[in-house]
């Protein structure tokens, strides 16, 4: 009889932890929500049980029903940026979310260079990091990183937790992400939420769904388990299964995004997957074209891991900037390392992304822009490169001319040329080339990039296609 009413006693103890609203780990204490929209809500309950949701900035409250799967879901207007606040979650218990602020919402991904930490990695700095901890409080910027995590199937959750900025969640947290949200609290005003999801070395097809990796012939389309525990984050769809897909949904303003250099042997078809990754997220987020602000990978002496032609991918990315809608390049010509694949200026890496987010998305006035190569036409001996996005005109860094043009003839041998600058043209001349037709610049691995405008880096680039 006593192991009868145990028994009994167990089981209803676990329907009723069971019955215990669950929800994702980023709906939690401390988090952000979007400000001015629709925000997604979901969780876990009973199937068929009956949720009450109650929201403290307009002290309304809402009643969903579970699905037979347990999910239920609902979607909250929000009103202009402020908190704190709270959001009540009641079926057979309640659960309450407190410290809730209201701001923008940004999803940060990609690899090492967006998941590097203020304090860096090992005997890998971030420059001003010191510096940076000793003021970084704010309790209106709130960091969240998602644990890493390969799957080979969707996972419904993520690890990880909501911090307000201070020197201990700063120093963990991605520097090219942190810098983005200080510049956007700086500027706009309001509270910031940064999701940081990201594994050094991923691949962009990690970050993928299958069904979009269709049109890659090269791209394997049959991964199994020995695949993901093998290749991990290199593994098509290993992330986006288990470290974006739980995020789908959560509202927020748009992405930032930091990778490519684990492409650079794939570098050829990199503009059209990164097209197709992105139009995918869209799909999956319903919240439209949102923003999808990206950094160009900084130049880096390549062949000190055995491998070459990252020129070829930055090509890419620029090109990615030209046939994606609402996306748009940070260059960081003249933020490498030559000895190192992750640069410590992550501060410009950030702040450029800033620029384009509070330039393009926040309609910010008076902010500089990237020039970008427009076009060459050759007059007798001289090459002529001209500049889109240039009225404040183009220059060179380090003085009147510059070491980082070659020119070319029909031939295609391309030798190193003079450069010099009036107005927003670049004259490019070279002694042994009679009747130029092709320009280059800064078309390498490592180099310096010292072309100019308004305080910006121009993109490297060449006028042929060789």
């Amino acid at each position: 009889m006593r192991r009868i009413v145990l028994s009994l006693f167990i089981g209803l103890s676990t329907l009723t932890m069971s019955a215990k609203v669950r929800l994702p780990q980023f709906f939690s204490d401390g988090m952000v929500l979007q400000q001015q929209s629709e925000c997604n809500l979901w969780g876990w309950a009973e199937p068929g049980k009956k949720v009450s949701i109650s929201t403290s900035w307009d002290k309304k409250s809402f009643m969903v029903t579970a699905r037979k799967d347990g999910l239920f879901s609902l979607k909250v207007k929000t009103p202009e940026a402020g908190g704190p606040y709270f959001i009540g979650f009641k079926d057979q218990d309640y659960v309450q979310l407190n410290n809730v602020m209201i701001g923008e919402v940004w999803i940060c991904s990609g690899q090492s260079n967006m998941e590097m930490q203020m304090k860096g990695f090992k005997q890998q700095p971030v420059e001003g990091t010191t510096e940076e901890l000793l003021r970084c409080k704010d309790a209106n910027l709130r960091l969240f990183t998602v644990k890493r995590h390969a799957s080979l199937t969707p996972e419904q959750d993520v690890t990880g937790q909501w911090n307000e900025a201070n020197s201990a969640s700063v120093r963990e947290f991605s520097a090219t992400a942190y810098y983005f949200g200080r510049a956007l609290r700086q500027v706009l005003d309001v509270p910031v939420g940064l999701i940081c999801t990201s594994w050094g070395g991923s691949a962009c097809e990690a970050w993928m769904h299958p069904d979009w990796l269709k049109a890659f012939p090269k791209v394997n389309q049959h991964v199994t388990e020995a695949d993901v525990e093998k290749l991990q984050q290199r593994c098509p769809t290993a992330l986006y299964n288990g470290q974006l897909k739980p995020l789908v949904g959560y509202t927020m303003r748009g992405v930032i995004w930091y990778q490519g250099e684990d492409n650079i042997p794939r570098y050829d078809y990199y503009a059209t997957l990164m097209k197709a990754m992105v139009e995918g997220w869209r799909s999956d987020w319903k919240q439209g074209n949102f923003p999808f602000y990206y950094c160009q990978i900084a130049p880096y002496d390549y062949s000190l891991i055995g491998w070459e032609n990252s020129q070829y991918l930055r090509e890419q990315q620029a090109k990615a900037e030209t046939i994606i809608d609402n996306a748009r390049m940070a260059v960081l010509m003249d933020a490498g390392l030559e000895y190192g694949i992750h640069p410590r200026k992550k501060r410009q890496a950030g702040e450029r992304l800033a620029l384009l987010a509070l330039s393009n998305t926040y309609e910010q006035k008076g902010l500089p822009d990237f020039a970008t190569y427009k076009e060459v036409t050759f007059q007798n001996n001289t090459a002529v490169v001209s500049f889109d996005r240039s009225k404040e005109w183009v220059y060179f860094e380090h003085g009147p001319k510059s070491q980082n043009f070659e020119i070319a003839g029909a031939d295609r041998v391309f030798y190193p040329a003079e450069a010099w600058v009036s107005r927003n043209r670049v004259y490019v001349h070279s002694d042994k080339v009679k009747a130029p037709v092709a320009v280059r610049y800064a078309f390498r691995d490592w180099v310096e990039g010292d072309l100019m405008h308004d305080g910006l880096p121009v993109s490297s680039f060449r006028t042929d296609d060789w």
